[in-house]
């Protein structure tokens, strides 16, 4: 008897974390099946829509829906912060919003259609496996996800039947009914363990059905729930900016903020889900979908209005001087090309010097990191570049905007050296990239660098930051005796690179360095080398050469 017992227990165990892992594998493949189909533009449509609190919960709702995962956006959202994309508040919005499409989830599961769930995923295979187009294999793996979400639903709910006949469990949830924070700390445990609040929504709705808890019960776990899946933004944050940590931390005071109140008000919650249930005739897992999402909705409703109170907390919570880079333009009005090509013009130059000021930053930012081995500096140098890359596109795209208005021979001169100088800036930040990653790799794999191959790396970034920094200034300024100084310094830098990698094949050559070590430092000073090229380019519009 005892022998049967554990193959019971046995066979639950085994349904119950196959089922769990079904379950995740499919949320994860309708995720990144949706995400495909919506053309992968998820970061875009954060970063367009969120210019209020009110469009960054919707946009934070519809990403939510596409990738099937709170956690997932928020943590998108966290590096967006960290990148200086978005705002704390606009963050906050987002936040708000992945908190109400994840509920989307669980009324899919309130849809019964285990019973439909392997033909369902046979049909999304047959897309993957014999459709070429990438689009409808897209589709195909959305529609095998799907399927495999209802088939381990279907496994834990087989698994999870004989739960309601075991003393132990009967216990426990005798107790959760009676002392509700215990629930809640089930439900946060439980989320952090998986990984997914849908997961343990899923668990939660199968349980429910089961008949192995009661909604007294299962409602605290599900605000624990809500909690649990803070955790991942949490990660994500470590080592980030400060904003990026604040907004991480938002997600968490948000959500026990809205457990606290409703933990309050849980018999009147309690009350209204029944009422919801009878009223509608729903079944249990459909109730419990209706409990998450008006737990969701409701919380957002309450809190939305005190967004500047939010950002305030966390400010105060989470102190620290924000060392983010703004990545938007601050210039580049499209009124002034309605007004007049020679006023937008000039605003396009002073967004392309801003630039150019970002890439001189970078590269002493790259320059620290190669002394430090501080990853504080190749993250923001890594920023920059991300900063460098954003302000290109949109520059070009507003001169390409001028460009189709009239414009005297000095205005198209003047606008042909701003798009001309704005490749050559974002080109400098690919190359400083270039030497980060080598950076990278020297940390990674222990790599040696004599003081002597370290000092000259230094003289080297010394001179091509200085240089960079000279052309920029000799475009701002239109100064052409700046412009000659800076093909003269670039003129240094390539007999610098010349004499500097002879000196190091011979360190090579009496055995000083090893052959990573030759490899790092050739392919460091032939970025610098690089950069140098650039900054000329840039005198060079100033000369009118």
């Amino acid at each position: 008897m005892v022998w049967l017992l554990d193959i019971n227990i046995q066979d639950l165990i085994f349904q119950f974390i196959g089922g769990l892992g079904i379950f995740l594998l499919g949320i994860k493949y309708m995720g990144e099946g949706l995400q495909k189909s919506a053309g992968d533009r998820l970061r875009d449509i954060l970063d367009r829509f969120t210019s209020n609190p009110f469009m960054g919960v919707i946009a934070g709702a519809i990403v939510t829906i596409l990738i099937q995962s709170s956690s997932g956006t928020t943590v998108l959202t966290v590096g967006l912060v960290n990148a200086g994309f978005m705002t704390l508040r606009q963050a906050i919005g987002v936040i708000m919003g992945a908190n109400i499409g994840t509920t989307v989830t669980a009324f899919i599961i309130g849809i019964d259609l285990g019973a439909y769930s392997l033909p369902i995923m046979a049909a999304g295979a047959f897309l993957l496996f014999f459709i070429k187009n990438q689009k409808v294999q897209a589709v195909g793996q959305s529609i095998f996800g799907f399927g495999s979400l209802f088939y381990g639903l279907e496994l834990m709910s087989s698994g999870m039947h004989p739960l309601r006949s075991l003393e132990a469990f009967q216990e426990l949830t005798v107790n959760m009914s009676q002392n509700p924070v215990l629930g809640v700390v089930i439900g946060t445990l439980f989320t952090v363990i998986v990984q997914s609040s849908s997961a343990t929504i899923g668990v939660l709705q199968g349980l429910y059905s089961e008949g192995a808890i009661g909604l007294q019960a299962a409602i605290p776990v599900l605000f624990g729930d809500n909690i649990g899946t803070t955790i991942t933004a949490v990660f994500a944050a470590i080592g980030a900016s400060v904003a990026a940590r604040r907004a991480a931390f938002t997600h968490v005071i948000f959500n026990l903020i809205g457990t606290t109140l409703f933990l309050i008000l849980l018999g009147f919650f309690r009350d209204y889900v029944g009422f919801v249930q009878e009223q509608w005739n729903l079944d249990e897992k459909m109730t419990i979908a209706v409990a998450h999402g008006s737990f969701n909705f409701l919380n957002t409703l309450i809190q939305f209005p005190f967004i500047a109170g939010l950002a305030w907390l966390v400010t105060k919570l989470v102190p620290g001087e924000d060392t983010t880079v703004e990545y938007k333009p601050k210039h580049l009005d499209p009124i002034f090309i309605q007004q007049s090509s020679a006023l937008a013009l000039d605003q396009a130059k002073a967004e392309v010097i801003r630039m150019g000021e970002y890439a001189h930053q970078g590269l002493e930012e790259t320059n620290n990191y190669l002394n430090t081995k501080s990853k504080k500096h190749s993250e923001m140098a890594t920023q920059i570049e991300g900063a460098l890359n954003s302000l290109d596109r949109s520059i070009t795209d507003y001169l390409v905007d001028i460009s189709r208005e009239s414009m005297s021979e000095l205005e198209s001169a003047k606008h042909s050296a701003l798009m001309n100088s704005v490749r050559d800036i974002e080109r400098i930040g690919d190359h400083f990239e270039n030497i980060i990653e080598l950076v990278d790799y020297k940390v990674s794999n222990k790599v040696h660098l004599t003081d002597q191959a370290q000092d000259d790396l230094n003289e080297m970034f010394n001179l091509t930051t200085m240089t960079v920094k000279q052309a920029v200034g000799a475009l701002d300024n239109m100064d052409r005796e700046e412009a000659l100084a800076v093909v003269q310094k670039e003129d240094e830098i390539d007999q610098m690179e010349r004499t500097y990698r002879k000196k190091h094949i011979i360190r090579m050559n009496e055995g000083l360095c090893s052959g990573s070590a030759g490899i790092v430092f050739v392919d460091i000073i032939s970025n610098l080398e690089r950069i140098g090229d650039h900054a000329v380019n840039i005198a060079e519009e100033v000369l009118g050469d």
